[in-house]
């Protein structure tokens, strides 16, 4: 559920941002009132997307924070096993980088 809600907001911003600048490239060849109207509304459009990665800010950083709540919990729960893991980590990780 949560891919397709990520999937749909990038393809909706990317659709935002073309047409943005669809309405920009427009405005360049136009004169007058025409022209303001569209770049009116490619200013609109603009402030759309920024709108939309400010909440999707907003969430990674919600996800962020309760990915690091539930470490810290597990931490301390479980301090030898999470000494453990890090060591394990650790060792693998200098298992490869000595394969280099």
């Amino acid at each position: 559920m949560e891919n397709v809600n990520k999937d749909k907001l990038v393809t909706d911003l990317r659709v935002v941002l073309a047409d943005a600048e669809d309405l920009l490239r427009a405005a360049a060849a136009s004169t007058g009132e025409k022209a303001a109207e569209l770049r009116e509304r490619a200013a609109t459009s603009l402030k759309r997307a920024s709108e939309t990665l400010a909440d999707m800010q907003d969430a990674v950083l919600e996800h962020g924070k309760a990915a690091v709540r539930v470490t810290d919990d597990f931490v301390h729960e479980n301090p030898w096993r999470a000494v453990g893991i890090a060591a394990g980590a650790g060792f693998l990780l200098g298992l490869l980088v000595n394969r280099r």
